[in-house]
């Protein structure tokens, strides 16, 4: 007895009528019956009652028909599921994120994820990039989000969202958007940057706005925390550079420049090893198509 059988005798217990059962099954009504009374003798039970104008349900027969719908039911669950798991679309994600990528599009990925693969959990980890890298490396992060990272080679990569720079500077300092007209007017201020062990290639690039504007930046504090950064703005001990997309939604009592004419770009950028997308199928054609919706 096969599952394609079981089906066939739930399509007869419906509509109780050999050649009507044949017709929706489409097979031939001989090769139905017998293969009714192949079953009824395999299992040592009569199932149907039939004459030559109705066939009815036996007990045993309602019996059977209400334990075969549930065991198919269950069987197409377990199929799917299996599916599912095959696909990644079930199972457990790890990701690797810096502060602007939450504040940008990580918020928006995970809701398409939860919407297209809600059997995958998502477990977050806010790390720096340099963190990232190893984790990846070692197995310990699926997928990783950075900003201007330094990708190792054995790593793939996507760029998925370019924001601008922008300089944070006291409420009360006296440079504001209005009388800003370049960079190099910050040339004796003191910087609050990231630590270039955590984040080499991203200080680099900062440094290099710096450098475009005709001075090397005298550096006082260094922290990879955004919001440690937006303190220290605050506190007037220094001012700092950071992705625009970092101050979505802040409540510090700073101002920001928008730096929208220099060649620096803070690239947000999707980190994975190319094993993992034969584990999450689904998932990685998902992300990798992403296009910032």
């Amino acid at each position: 007895m096969n599952i394609q059988q079981l089906k066939n005798i739930l399509v007869l217990a419906d509509k109780l009528n050999f050649t009507r059962a044949a017709e929706e099954l489409n097979i031939v009504q001989p090769a139905l019956s017998r293969q009714i009374k192949q079953i009824e003798r395999e299992i040592g039970a009569l199932l149907f009652q039939r004459n030559k104008r109705n066939v009815i349900l036996t007990k045993a027969g309602q019996y059977f028909v209400k334990e075969a719908d549930k065991l198919i039911t269950q069987i197409e669950r377990i199929s799917k599921h299996t599916a599912y798991i095959h696909n990644g679309q079930i199972g457990e994600i790890r990701i690797g994120f810096t502060h602007s990528i939450m504040q940008t599009i990580l918020p928006k990925i995970l809701k398409t994820m939860h919407q297209q693969m809600p059997g995958l959990k998502t477990i977050l980890k806010e790390m720096n990039n340099h963190d990232q890298y190893w984790a990846l490396q070692q197995g310990e992060l699926d997928i990783s989000f950075a900003t201007n990272p330094l990708v190792p080679g054995n790593l793939k990569h996507k760029v998925l969202h370019i924001d601008n720079f922008v300089i944070l500077l006291p409420k009360k300092h006296p440079v504001n958007q209005e009388n800003y007209q370049n960079f190099s007017i910050f040339s004796k201020e003191e910087f609050i940057f990231p630590s270039r062990t955590d984040g080499p290639n991203y200080v680099q690039i900062v440094e290099s706005i710096c450098t475009d504007a005709g001075f090397k930046p005298k550096v006082v504090h260094e922290t990879d925390s955004a919001s440690t950064s937006f303190r220290l703005v605050e506190a007037g001990i220094g001012i700092s550079l950071e992705p625009i997309s970092s101050l979505r939604d802040h409540e510090f009592p700073i101002k920001s420049i928008e730096l929208k004419n220099i060649k620096q770009k803070a690239k947000l950028t999707m980190m994975w090893d190319q094993e993992r997308e034969k584990e999450y199928p689904a998932l990685f054609e998902l992300l990798k198509n992403w296009k910032g919706h």
